[in-house]
């Protein structure tokens, strides 16, 4: 059956903010009955509905606090307590250290704590983190973006999908990565830091000599930078990388393995 497939469905990848055909950062990972929200960048909860209501998500995973990768997670809150979602437990939810009292400085309003912990049952992330939602096996490594970021890992079936979340090309990401069906990495800044300056994101290039060094079967570039089109993205990654390279166009469904 096609829902026991591990699949990428592409919900936005806009950066830093959304496009009108485009939202930011965030993706639908599902396999086995399994349904995961990975990142929920602006604009993503709307087009998250197109597939799974809130209370049939089986967890949510964050990369890290940047809103172009969270602040959906703000509506979905309100949405999860106060509309016409019923939940029968918390979703779970796994993300960076102080994921919870950040959410928790945005949505109070009063002396009162929101109660942040009805809507999401909170699992702070660490290098080297793995649980099992369902069917799918996740493990998140930490990943250099100059704050806490994690990349992840899911597999399930024998197949593997990484996500790179936004990183600086680092071993951790490499490691993680290896040997894996597909590799859905940014590609976010147009050239390589000037001499002194801190790499926080991948270059095209950048991505597709992860994919290599990585060995992985597939490269998906993301989280394009406004200065390049998703085709002069998936061309600079390909002169790095002798495999398929596609880009991660909204609304798209990617089989994996």
């Amino acid at each position: 059956m096609t829902s026991d497939l591990l699949r990428l469905t592409v919900l936005g990848c806009a950066t830093p903010y959304p496009s009108v055909d485009n939202p930011c950062s965030g993706y639908l990972v599902s396999g086995g009955g399994t349904r995961v929200w990975v990142d929920a960048g602006s604009g993503t909860l709307a087009q998250l509905q197109r597939h799974v209501r809130l209370d049939e998500l089986d967890a949510i995973w964050i990369s890290h606090l940047h809103a172009d990768h969270s602040a959906d997670l703000l509506t979905a809150y309100y949405g999860a307590l106060y509309a016409d979602i019923r939940l029968a437990a918390p979703i779970p939810l796994y993300g960076p250290p102080g994921i919870a009292d950040r959410l928790a400085h945005f949505l109070t309003h009063t002396s009162t704590r929101s109660p942040i912990e009805s809507a999401f049952a909170v699992d702070e992330l660490y290098d080297g983190h793995q649980v099992r939602v369902g069917a799918l096996t996740l493990t998140s490594r930490a990943v250099a973006h100059g704050l806490p970021a994690f990349a992840l890992r899911v597999e399930a079936g024998g197949r593997s999908l990484v996500y790179s979340g936004d990183t600086a090309p680092c071993p951790a990401l490499t490691s993680l990565a290896e040997d894996c069906d597909v590799l859905l990495c940014e590609a976010d800044s147009a050239q390589a830091p000037s001499v002194g300056e801190q790499q926080v994101h991948h270059t095209p290039e950048d991505a597709g000599g992860t994919a290599d060094a990585a060995r992985a079967g597939r490269l998906i570039v993301t989280h394009v930078g406004r200065f390049l089109t998703p085709q002069q993205a998936v061309a600079r990654a390909s002169t790095r990388f002798a495999g398929p390279v596609e880009h991660a166009t909204p609304g798209a469904t990617f089989p994996v393995g």
